[in-house]
């Protein structure tokens, strides 16, 4: 069967957070959802890069995935007071699925109540909020992986990749891309 990922995007996402485990979970023959937190499937990134998303999150949310991945941003900060977030990221949660979060969004991951007494990592602009941050760059827990920002993408990706598909996928990826990093 084919696992399959939800990638939730939104206006001001960071474009490296987003395309690095869109790229490396397809090559891993992984579904990935793309979907859009608003109306329209366009949405433009931190860096003025427009993504195209395949869905809208309104039409994607209620489906079944092995994997729930937000990518951080400055928009990170609107979808907090998004409550579909929260309550897909629950609902994912406490079906004992995996959630990846990247850079601020660790942040929806303390909104959501998930947080506390975990190992995470988050960018050090949420050291306000996420004091107990881990300075490494990609922290898995069973069910989160969190990672510090679009520096650790790739390897936030292969942690994804890893969780869904094993290790020697994963390996196979990273060589297939060049990755000189241990992995």
């Amino acid at each position: 069967m084919t696992q399959r990922a939800l990638i939730i995007l939104h206006p001001g996402f960071e474009e490296m957070e987003a395309v690095a485990p869109i790229d490396l979970l397809s090559r891993a023959g992984v579904e990935v959802t793309q979907a859009s937190t608003s109306d329209s499937l366009l949405l433009r990134g931190r860096s003025g890069i427009t993504l195209q998303a395949t869905h809208r999150l309104a039409d994607a949310a209620t489906e079944d995935y092995d994997v729930i991945i937000l990518p951080g941003g400055p928009g990170i900060m609107q979808l907090r007071d998004d409550s579909r977030i929260v309550e897909c990221l629950q609902r994912h949660h406490q079906a004992g699925k995996l959630i990846a979060c990247i850079c601020a969004a660790p942040l929806l991951l303390l909104d959501a109540g998930m947080i506390q007494n975990i190992a995470y990592t988050a960018h050090p602009s949420t050291v306000n909020e996420l004091s107990a941050a881990s300075q490494e760059a990609v922290v898995s827990n069973n069910t989160i992986i969190t990672s510090r920002g679009a520096g650790t993408a790739t390897e936030f990706a292969l942690a994804i990749v890893q969780h869904l598909c094993g290790q020697d996928r994963a390996n196979e990826i990273a060589e297939s891309i060049c990755w000189s990093h241990t992995f």
